[in-house]
């Protein structure tokens, strides 16, 4: 199950990115009519929350795998003399 979640993370993420960067673009070039513009807008925006929320929980992953991981001194066995 924890292979999937990270899959879906990755792929929502990189999909958001992609409706991010096509909508922005199309938009530019005036590809919208003046009615489309509010849902177009509502789904860059959720497009953007969920980039936000993927930032967030790669940063928490990174946290734990730092507090998991225990420091080199704690790794050795300490050398007798």
């Amino acid at each position: 199950m924890s292979e999937n979640l990270n899959q879906l993370k990755d792929l929502s993420n990189k999909a958001s990115r992609s409706v991010v960067a096509v909508i922005d673009a199309v938009t530019q070039r005036g590809g919208f009519k003046g009615e489309e513009l509010s849902t177009i807008g509502g789904l860059r925006d959720q497009c953007i929350q969920i980039i936000q929320i993927c930032e967030q929980l790669q940063q928490e992953d990174a946290m734990n795998d730092k507090s998991v991981q225990k420091p080199a001194d704690e790794q050795k066995p300490a050398e007798k003399k």
